[in-house]
């Protein structure tokens, strides 16, 4: 908050945007998960990324890329069906059965000719996501691309998701997948520490995506006290 010059009037000033922005608990996450995203895709050779849930959907919020002659598109900011990727079947696997239920009542879109639309296959899958601790997908979501992820914890709850995509005709190499699948899980693990082990108190990105407007609130508030009282 500062003075309009030359008047007794007060106006929202900079500090509110950045107060603002830095209590997203998106933006904390990203941060966070960055530097282990760009050290899995360097040891994989394959893009690392991070998504969270929205409904029934995931949606990608950052992805570290590596120098492919042929490599994936950058997914941010797109959404993709639960079922149909490998990190929705990380979301679908840490729901209660009865939740598992109504998103499979709620219609299984086939992407592509290889996605799983029958409701006993997927439950099959998703009981086997809950044993491995990750999951993987191939030409499920997009013909050519194949997938693995692992969940993000915090206190207790999956809030994000770690994944690995690539071209199917080279990932995974032969013989690799229980490796992969292993390495992705413990770069998972470690964000999840990093989270537990942070100052900020634990974040639930499915209902709080960003600032809200009685954040802002509280930021203007909190500056006006501040200002009154001289500091």
């Amino acid at each position: 908050m500062e003075q309009v010059p030359g008047d007794t009037r007060y106006r929202l000033g900079p500090r509110v945007a950045t107060l603002a922005t830095a209590s997203s608990p998106e933006r904390v996450l990203v941060a966070a998960a960055r530097p282990e995203l760009e050290a899995l895709a360097a040891s994989l050779g394959e893009a690392a990324g991070l998504s969270v849930r929205g409904g029934r959907s995931v949606r990608y919020v950052d992805q570290a890329s590596v120098d492919h002659e042929v490599q994936v598109r950058d997914w941010t900011g797109t959404r993709a069906p639960l079922h149909a990727v490998s990190s929705g079947l990380v979301f679908l696997a840490h729901l209660p059965d009865a939740d598992v239920d109504a998103y499979v009542a709620g219609g299984l879109e086939a992407l592509t000719p290889h996605t799983v639309t029958d409701p006993a296959a997927l439950h099959r899958r998703i009981e086997d996501v809950r044993r491995a601790g990750h999951s993987w997908v191939r030409d499920e979501f997009s013909d050519g691309i194949s997938s693995v992820a692992a969940p993000v914890s915090v206190a207790g709850s999956v809030v994000a998701a770690v994944h690995v995509h690539g071209p199917s005709y080279r990932f995974p190499p032969a013989g690799r997948e229980l490796g992969i699948g292993r390495q992705v899980a413990a770069t998972a693990a470690r964000i999840s520490s990093l989270r537990a082990g942070s100052a900020a108190p634990p974040i639930d990105l499915l209902r709080s995506p960003g600032p809200s407007v009685a954040g802002g609130a509280s930021v203007v508030a909190t500056l006006l006290d501040e200002r009154r009282s001289g500091r």
